[in-house]
């Protein structure tokens, strides 16, 4: 049995781990790096997210209330969900780390481990899928910087809040087209926050402000009951 998989929300992993400290350093130490988290306590909520929104990755404990997370993997594969996986486990044993990677996980970090370990883990997997992401987050003389959470245009640059590095993210991947409302809404704030009306309108403005300041020659346009384009400000106008 087969199952389509839901676009990938760029630099956004699903985290499944119900021990809260560890799930809140972890969202931490990835948001620093520019890559945003959203977090499942049990095996159930991580099925029902992964099948009804796409992630770049899946971090995995494999101790859950609800069962052993390789029983996630399993199931995932068993659809045809391909999303990379990497697991979280106290159990360190050869025999461990072998029946992981045999049920479909991509790679197997032993608790405890180095936030800085980690995200280099999940970078290094996320890079591994092309059609998952690009290598460069440029569009026209734009360039995004996920890791340092900015953008910059030749030698200007300015930072970007967590919510609008996502959302520029998705339009530079987009290239030009027309990203819908609320896919760009999944990308800032995942599926669990709850959003006000016009948080999007506000980050978007805030967004064209930061372009123009660094003369990117782009803008955010709406194109009315479709969504948002980034486009060239001449085409714009």
């Amino acid at each position: 049995m087969s199952q389509t998989t839901p676009p990938a929300l760029p630099n956004r992993i699903a985290l499944v781990e119900d021990h809260a400290r560890l799930a809140s350093l972890v969202e931490r130490g990835l948001g620093a790096a520019g890559i945003a988290v959203d977090t499942f306590a049990t095996l159930e909520s991580a099925w029902h997210g992964l099948t009804r929104h796409g992630y770049a990755l899946a971090v995995i404990d494999r101790g859950l209330p609800d069962g052993d997370g390789l029983e996630l993997v399993r199931r995932m594969r068993a659809v045809g969900n391909r999303i990379p996986c990497l697991m979280l486990t106290a159990r360190d044993a050869l025999h461990d780390r072998v029946e992981g990677l045999d049920a479909g996980a991509d790679d197997y970090l032993p608790k405890p481990f180095a936030i800085e370990e980690l995200g280099a883990r999940v970078r290094a997997l996320m890079r591994r899928p092309a059609a998952l992401r690009d290598p460069q987050l440029v569009h026209h003389r734009l360039q995004v910087l996920a890791e340092s959470s900015c953008m910059q245009c030749g030698d200007e640059q300015v930072s970007l809040a967590p919510a609008e590095l996502q959302i520029i993210i998705l339009l530079v991947r987009a290239a030009g087209q027309v990203v819908r409302r609320g896919a760009l809404e999944r990308a800032a704030w995942g599926v669990g926050e709850a959003v006000t009306p016009n948080a999007l309108d506000v980050a978007l403005h805030r967004l064209r402000r930061k372009l123009t300041a660094i003369d990117a020659g782009l803008s955010v346009v709406n194109m009315r009951n479709l969504g948002f384009a980034l486009r060239p400000t001449d085409a714009a106008a």
